[in-house]
């Protein structure tokens, strides 16, 4: 009896199996045929065989083979809460009985006015005003309009030029990439690019005068660059504290504050591009916080709605909204717009996501959890191809170097980096480096039960790729 039954299960098993494969391979030749994913060179792609996932649960994604990993990049930085959460899905679940979406044009609806206050009262102080849309660079791309057109209404017309920092990265859309500044990504579209003023961001480990010296080195950059053009200037906009797809570098101490200070003194707009760094990814709601700045406009996304939905904004202070408060006749208006600006299911659950916060204490959290992350990594700053950790909070990059004591970088060619990553993906963690940039950004709901597996894989991936050995 129970062989027959043995029979059956293993010839049901088998069944099941080839119907899982066989799924597979259709999914994977559909991908093959019409997918064109983003930051991905095809070829290499196409050439693999695709990972393909089927669902998540917690802090893990399963793939159609039912195999789980570790997210360990909080599938690009913006998952907050984990995934499948039943707050948020019963969040957007109620709205959809209500309306799934109306425009914002001329009308609001309840969830994006509810949210806009909550924004206004965790952000720092004097952002008063929320304009909505649904991604960080259409976020960006707003703030940069926002302040082009700040000093045109207000009579200033020569303020037309923007400062970015060096590996800035803020989106993908041609405002957006104008004030960016990493060649690799930005280089080929820039004959349709408006230019940009470019100072350095402080990266400590590759300054020969460390963390002092690459701060002063922005500072005397920046003041130097508004001493003569501040009259030509409409903003600075930079990534605070962390400077993420430049390779998760961390500023030094009192730095934002110092150039914050220097853009009031020249009357320049501070644009701080929170879109990485917001939600308690850094130990405080907005890495603007942690040294106490006030810019003038402030754009946020990812973590917004704890990764569920598209939704950014971009955030204003009253004298820059007041410069657009004008009679109709006088056409001030800010003649911009989003089909599914202030979408009422990403507002619902993006309220439901900070009701999470407030509950569970998140941003607390977070600060515990860092210090846990940092405690188990410490390990591998002795390792010899290790050239630094650098860490904000739970946005951590780590710089993997051909020679620890000359910091030779490996050559892009070496895919030092990929080859670490597809290792971690074999021990069941997902993540993506930024060049030679090992990244691990967790959700900000792992445990440390789970923080603590998930930093092994990645102590272990990087001994194997760079050592051939093991952590243990």
């Amino acid at each position: 009896m129970l062989t027959k039954i043995k029979i059956i299960w293993l010839t049901i098993k088998s069944l099941m199996d080839g119907d899982i494969f066989v799924n597979y391979e259709r999914l994977a030749s559909l991908n093959k045929a019409h997918l064109w994913h983003p930051f991905t060179q095809m070829k290499d792609y196409n050439n693999a065989e695709p990972l393909i996932i089927e669902r998540g649960e917690g802090i893990k994604l399963y793939d159609v083979h039912g195999r789980a990993y570790y997210d360990g990049f909080s599938s690009v930085w913006l998952n907050v809460h984990g995934h499948n959460v039943p707050e948020l899905n019963q969040a957007i679940t109620d709205q959809l009985g209500r309306v799934a979406h109306s425009t914002l044009l001329g009308m609001a609806n309840v969830p994006a006015i509810e949210l806009a206050e909550k924004l206004v009262g965790i952000a720092p102080q004097g952002l008063t005003k929320v304009f909505y849309s649904d991604s960080g660079a259409t976020g960006v791309e707003i703030a940069i309009k926002m302040a082009f057109q700040y000093w045109h209404n207000k009579g200033a017309r020569g303020k037309t030029t923007f400062i970015t920092m060096n590996q800035a990265y803020h989106g993908d859309t041609i405002g957006a990439v104008s004030v960016g500044a990493i060649p690799l990504y930005h280089d080929v579209f820039r004959p349709m690019l408006f230019p940009s003023h470019i100072i350095p961001y402080p990266y400590a480990y590759r300054h020969e005068g460390g963390a002092a010296g690459a701060k002063e080195a922005t500072l005397t950059a920046l003041r130097n660059l508004l001493e003569t053009r501040a009259d030509q200037i409409a903003a600075l906009i930079v990534e605070p504290i962390v400077q993420g797809a430049g390779g998760i570098i961390v500023m030094p101490p009192g730095c934002l504050h110092d150039m914050a200070a220097l853009c009031r003194k020249y009357d320049v707009l501070l644009i701080a591009d929170e879109v990485a760094t917001g939600f308690g990814r850094t130990g405080a709601m907005f890495a603007c916080d942690l040294e106490d700045v006030s810019p003038d406009l402030m754009v946020i996304g990812k973590g917004l709605t704890g990764g569920y939905l598209p939704v950014a904004a971009t955030l204003a202070t009253d004298e820059v909204y007041d410069a657009f408060y004008a009679d109709y006749e006088e056409q001030k208006t800010f003649f911009h717009g989003h089909s599914f600006t202030g979408n009422p299911l990403g507002c619902a659950v993006a309220l439901a996501s900070l009701k999470l916060f407030e509950e569970r204490n998140m941003v607390e959290g977070v600060r515990a959890k860092a210090s846990f992350v940092e405690h188990k990594l410490a390990a591998l700053k002795d390792r010899p191809h290790v050239g630094e950790i650098r860490q904000k909070g739970l946005m951590i990059g780590i710089e993997l170097v051909r020679n620890k004591s000359s910091r030779e970088p490996y050559d892009w060619a070496e895919r030092i980096g990929v080859r670490t990553s597809l290792r971690a993906r074999e021990l069941g963690m997902l993540t993506r480096p930024l060049g030679n940039v090992i990244v691990f950004i967790p959700p900000l709901a792992s445990n440390e039960a789970e923080l603590e597996e998930m930093t092994d894989i990645l102590s272990e991936s990087i001994l194997n790729v760079t050592e051939g050995g093991s952590a243990t």
